[in-house]
C-alpha cells in the first residue's frame, strides 16, 4: 500500500527527494509486476466481484504513486534536480 502519511516534499533536499522518488517509482514497478503475475500468468480462479475489487484497489494504488511521483518530479525540476 501507499504510504498513507502526508509528507512535505518541498522541505525535503534534492537528496532526500531523490531517493524518495526512487523507492516510489520501485513500489509502483512491484505493484504492476505482482497485479500482471495474478491477473495474467496465474490460473487463480476468484470471483468476479473480487476480481472487480481487486483491480479497482490496484488503478487507485497506481494513481496515488503516480501521483506522488509526478509531484517529487516538478519539485525536483523547481530545484534543479
Amino acid at each position: 500500500m501507499v504510504d498513507d502519511r502526508e509528507k512535505n516534499y518541498e522541505t525535503m533536499s534534492v537528496e532526500e527527494l531523490q531517493a524518495e522518488l526512487k523507492r516510489l517509482k520501485e513500489s509502483l514497478r512491484d505493484l504492476e509486476e505482482t497485479h500482471s503475475f495474478t491477473f495474467g500468468k496465474t490460473t487463480v480462479h476468484i470471483g468476479a466481484e473480487r476480481a472487480q475489487a481487486m483491480q479497482e484497489e490496484y488503478e487507485e494504488e497506481c494513481a496515488l504513486y503516480s501521483g506522488q511521483i509526478a509531484k517529487i518530479e516538478g519539485i525536483l525540476k523547481g530545484k534543479g534536480g
